[in-house]
């Protein structure tokens, strides 16, 4: 049994960005892009972590929780800006799929990352994050099948005139709240700093948010992925 939370459900309709990673979802589906769009998974002025996140109950025997719920939102489009966006340069097989602070990690990487001269919004840092393998074919699809209500906002348009890319610094904030990490689920709780950066020199005011990640997979024998993110 899960505590109530705001996730980053289809980055929107049940994370990041992504999640972008990479994704990357649930109740109380909040809209609000780090860079002022619709993107639950960066919540501008998310307050710091505290270290007593929203962990479920574990269950008695140990084993993964049901992938989150979908959506039956329509498979549409895909919204994409002009030119080739940068992304995350991490990418899953860059890492040890066994390690779940690694595929975690790199996750929200990719999740948080926006390109504002080739992205259209926040969303499409959720995408990249889902295409390159980062997350369960569950949230992957809830990511794709989500199709923002708004555009971007101001936040995003003062990034976009500076032709900024967000640079990202995940780092773990955990307590003993924390479940036990089982053969088939674990959880991570970060910080996830966004900062973006553009063309001379010009930086922006870093967007820091405090994130839970739920990662699955179905035998101890298969790679991390990342089944949940949750913005707090």
């Amino acid at each position: 049994m899960t505590s109530p939370r705001t996730r980053i459900s289809a980055v929107a309709a049940t994370v990041l960005t992504l999640g972008l990673l990479a994704g990357g979802c649930g109740s109380g589906d909040g809209d609000g892009g780090g860079g002022g769009g619709e993107d639950v998974r960066t919540a501008p002025s998310a307050p710091p972590a505290t270290g007593t996140g929203p962990y479920p109950t574990p269950t008695p025997t140990g084993t993964a929780s049901a992938a989150p719920p979908g959506t039956d939102a329509p498979t549409r489009p895909r919204p994409s800006g002009t030119g080739e966006a940068r992304g995350s340069t991490v990418r899953p097989e860059d890492v040890d799929p066994a390690d779940a602070d690694k595929v975690g990690e790199g996750a929200l990487t990719a999740l948080w990352t926006y390109d504002t001269a080739a992205d259209s919004g926040p969303h499409d840092a959720g995408l990249r994050a889902a295409d390159a393998g980062w997350l369960t074919e569950a949230y992957a699809d809830r990511l794709r099948a989500h199709q923002p209500q708004s555009v971007p906002g101001a936040q995003w348009q003062e990034w976009a005139e500076h032709g900024a890319r967000t640079a990202v610094v995940p780092e773990k904030t955990e307590d003993a709240a924390k479940p036990p990490d089982s053969e088939t689920e674990a959880w991570r709780q970060w910080t996830v700093t966004a900062t973006p950066e553009g063309r001379e020199g010009w930086k922006g005011e870093p967007v820091v948010s405090a994130v839970y990640v739920q990662l699955t997979r179905a035998t101890a024998d298969e790679p991390w992925r990342v089944a949940d993110v949750t913005v707090r």
